[in-house]
């Protein structure tokens, strides 16, 4: 069986892609192949740059591939076959993601916990902890989904949280420091907040 001539290294040929799958939905066992080997290791680094360890993240690129292969009548349009893979592996990645850390607003969100010693210091450590939770609470439902979905990724995809939150691309990272800003303003009118940092330097 003739098989499609293999695509460009600098550049994806998104209708050959197209072709290659068309043609596996068809039953051709080489095209599917030929999808899957081409494109399974840039999907293992979008689930990998999610902060996903190996194992992890090819356990969410095999689900990818069948959740394509699944799909009842195909995609309606063939010529978007990777940046379908790339969103549903991310969506997938963040999902796992999510589940596998701590309480969302407790550790990224660029605010830093204080390193302090000693027991006593520790239930400081639980109080600011408590803060944090609070302060993320605190912001309106538009921040607290930005914020859970950028937290959620080392490197965020925008183009899948553009898509997920119905935010232009552009305005994500504007909308992100406002977001941040507001929510440090809330943690600095917390008196919890900073308390361990005062009573290290008081000495008591």
């Amino acid at each position: 069986m003739n098989t499609i001539p293999a695509q460009s290294v600098a550049a994806v040929d998104y209708d050959r892609y197209a072709r290659l799958y068309v043609a596996a939905r068809a039953g051709d066992r080489v095209a599917q192949r030929t999808l899957i080997e081409e494109l399974t290791e840039p999907l293992w680094r979008v689930a990998r740059r999610a902060g996903l360890d190996r194992e992890s993240a090819a356990d969410v690129v095999q689900t990818a591939w069948l959740r394509l292969w699944r799909t009842k009548d195909g995609l309606d349009k063939p010529r978007a076959l990777t940046k379908w893979l790339r969103t549903t592996v991310s969506r997938e990645a963040w999902n796992v993601a999510g589940h596998a850390r701590r309480e969302v607003a407790s550790d990224p969100l660029d605010i830093k916990e204080p390193i302090v010693d000693g027991i006593e210091d520790e239930f400081v450590r639980d109080d600011e902890r408590e803060a944090v939770r609070r302060a993320f609470l605190a912001q309106d439902d538009k921040c607290r989904a930005l914020l859970a979905y950028v937290a959620a990724f080392s490197r965020p995809d925008y183009d899948v949280i553009s898509e997920e939150l119905g935010m232009k691309r552009g305005s994500i990272g504007p909308t992100r420091g406002r977001c941040l800003d507001k929510m440090r303003k809330t943690l600095l009118d917390d008196p919890s907040w900073g308390a361990g940092e005062e009573r290290y330097a008081d000495g008591t």
